[in-house]
């Protein structure tokens, strides 16, 4: 496994990319409401990326046909948007972006309450995003891989929630996908030594119920097996001498 260092000027290409994506999901976060079909928000994705002059990063990507992942209710990641699919009262959608900005990638996800949403979904929502910060935090020099995967688990298994295994955060860089892969369940104290110049985008994806997931006919929409909610949140992190530099903020 070789993760690549990233330089400072490397580290700065990959938060202007990160910047960009943020604007991007700040413009589709207010269309989230009932009534809205994920094709409305990924139409709106792809005006804004244009507009601001970034590429899609998911779009083509090992043929996948959207610039978002749309995953609603107990789809947990890569599902694909659609005129069909309208979001309605109770309802909660994880919308997973990335970008390219001068070669670099960017990659971030939120995952929204529509409209109102069950207390329990409410919890797994917080719950998860919690976690996210909680990895974020073990994202330093000199610690392991395993502590940021530690944490995620720990934190989301107290709380009575199933952790996703087949999906795991990534090293991201001029390759959407480096590494190491980022699990968000593990040991402390085990796994590479975290460097200065690492960039991973650690995105915890938590089951309301079981962890057990499966992907549909369509190749890319996993949903939970239980039928259970799915809640996704992601960052792209970099590690420097001066702590955790969260590059989509």
């Amino acid at each position: 496994m070789a993760i690549m260092i990233k330089t400072t000027a490397e580290i700065e290409k990959m938060r202007r990319s990160g910047i960009l994506l943020r604007q991007v999901h700040d413009a589709i976060a207010p269309l989230v409401v009932p009534g809205a079909t994920t094709m409305d928000l990924e139409e709106a994705a792809c005006r804004k990326i244009e507009e601001l002059g970034a590429i899609p990063a998911f779009k083509g990507y090992h043929g996948f046909p959207a610039a978002l992942c749309t995953s609603v209710n107990n789809q947990v990641v890569h599902g694909i948007p659609n005129a069909k699919t309208v979001l309605k009262d109770g309802d909660i959608v994880s919308i997973d972006c990335g970008v390219i900005l001068d070669g670099y990638y960017s990659d971030a996800a939120v995952t929204y309450p529509v409209g109102k949403v069950s207390e329990q979904t409410t919890k797994l929502l917080e719950v998860t995003k919690q976690s996210l910060e909680l990895a974020i935090k073990q994202a330093v020099v000199g610690g392991r891989l395993g502590d940021i995967s530690a944490a995620v688990q720990e934190h989301c298994e107290a709380a009575g929630f199933g952790v996703v295994r087949e999906f795991v955060g990534h090293g991201i860089g001029k390759a959407m996908h480096e590494d190491p892969q980022v699990p968000n369940y593990g040991a402390k104290g085990k796994g590479p030594r975290l460097k200065a110049g690492m960039v991973l985008a650690i995105e915890p994806m938590i089951n309301a119920g079981g962890p057990e997931v499966k992907v549909l006919k369509d190749g890319w929409t996993a949903v939970t097996i239980d039928g259970g909610y799915s809640a996704h949140f992601e960052h792209t992190v970099a590690i420097t001498k001066d702590g955790p530099y969260v590059l989509t903020r």
